[in-house]
């Protein structure tokens, strides 16, 4: 790609000179636009596979993996359906349909489940996770939204109405406690080692901090100069809460012991997703701006973002598998472009 400057003939001496330093400028923005990566580097995530979704309208939202079955589980909410992918096949495999909103996506293996939360009627739908048949319908979810499974207590949390969370058992047969939030719940991260959940609450501008063991919020962080807080991952052994906000467009980065910014950094705008990947010490954000935002870690308080990988406006949605080192981007469809599963092979 090459660029060009305009110069207009200066009018005296002093001005040719600003003129001529102020173009370089220019130029020197344009070329770093143009070349996010330095010299040698190579793309972190490279496009390897896109995968059609024949029919399927309107906006995702969350996903699930199998990763032994190699199936990728897409909750398609505008469609009311979930959409399942064979991932060794790259091929679209079948559409659960039928749902109202689908949200949150769970695949627990050793139970062979697949839950699907529904925003519309409340419910949480538990699927065989072979035949993909209703085996149960869990009522009393307002909202249902986001859906984590809790590998020490094999307890399922799931975030629902004004503002709770709902603590389930494996088969997610009744709702065993229910814990207040001061608004909705979006994103939420559950510590492996200790016993907290980081849960955005945008509606609130703060990120609520929820003991496991005494099922109650100790501590309320507020996000007040970043705002509408809506994904989030999770740096555990660092003590780095990554959260991303949309106003205005920022990666604010928590020091868990404190809940204070460590770090904050510029980012596309309309994030929905973000992940942050251990092995790589790198984070993705995905954004509804038509970008893949990847960020390097140096240390637990010093990041760069390293590349803006272009994707389609309003592909916000995202997966990101540790296990099969790869990222999945959810692209809507858009006038005569067909929604499509889009795969990334990290590097």
């Amino acid at each position: 790609m090459s660029w060009s400057v305009l110069l207009l003939r200066p009018r005296t001496a002093n001005s040719a000179l600003a003129e001529t330093k102020m173009n370089r400028i220019i130029l020197i923005a344009l070329v770093s636009l143009a070349l996010p990566l330095r010299a040698g580097d190579a793309p972190a995530l490279q496009l390897t596979a896109t995968i059609p979704l024949p029919g399927v309208q309107g906006r995702f939202d969350h996903f699930a993996i199998d990763t032994k079955g190699q199936r990728l589980f897409v909750a398609a909410l505008g469609n009311n359906s979930l959409e399942a992918v064979d991932l060794a096949a790259g091929r679209h495999l079948h559409s659960i349909t039928g749902l109202h909103k689908p949200t949150g996506v769970l695949f627990l293996p050793d139970r062979n489940r697949l839950f699907v939360a529904n925003g519309d009627d409340g419910t949480l739908k538990v699927f065989d996770g072979t035949s993909l048949r209703l085996l149960s319908t869990l009522p009393g979810l307002d909202d249902a939204d986001n859906v984590r499974f809790d590998a020490r207590t094999g307890s399922i949390y799931l975030g629902y109405g004004d503002g709770a969370l709902a603590v389930m058992g494996q088969a997610a047969e009744k709702i065993e406690a229910s814990i207040k939030l001061a608004g909705h719940p979006e994103s939420f991260q559950l510590e492996r080692t200790g016993t907290r959940v980081f849960v955005n609450v945008p509606d609130a501008r703060q990120v609520a901090v929820v003991d496991r063991e005494k099922q109650a919020v100790v501590a309320a962080w507020p996000m007040e100069t970043f705002t509408a807080n809506f994904p989030m991952a999770l740096d555990e052994p660092n003590r780095r809460l990554f959260v991303g906000c949309r106003r205005p467009a920022r990666l604010v980065v928590l020091d868990t012991a404190t809940g204070r910014p460590a770090a904050t950094l510029v980012l596309s705008g309309d994030i929905d997703d973000l992940f942050y990947d251990a092995a790589q010490r790198r984070l993705y954000a995905s954004c509804g701006e038509g970008f893949i935002d990847v960020f390097a870690q140096r240390d637990a308080d010093h990041y760069e973002r390293r590349e803006r990988i272009p994707t389609r406006a309003g592909a916000r949605t995202a997966y990101f598998s540790a296990e099969r080192a790869e990222f999945y981007l959810a692209v809507p469809h858009r006038g005569g472009q067909d929604a499509e599963l889009r795969i990334y092979q990290v590097r």
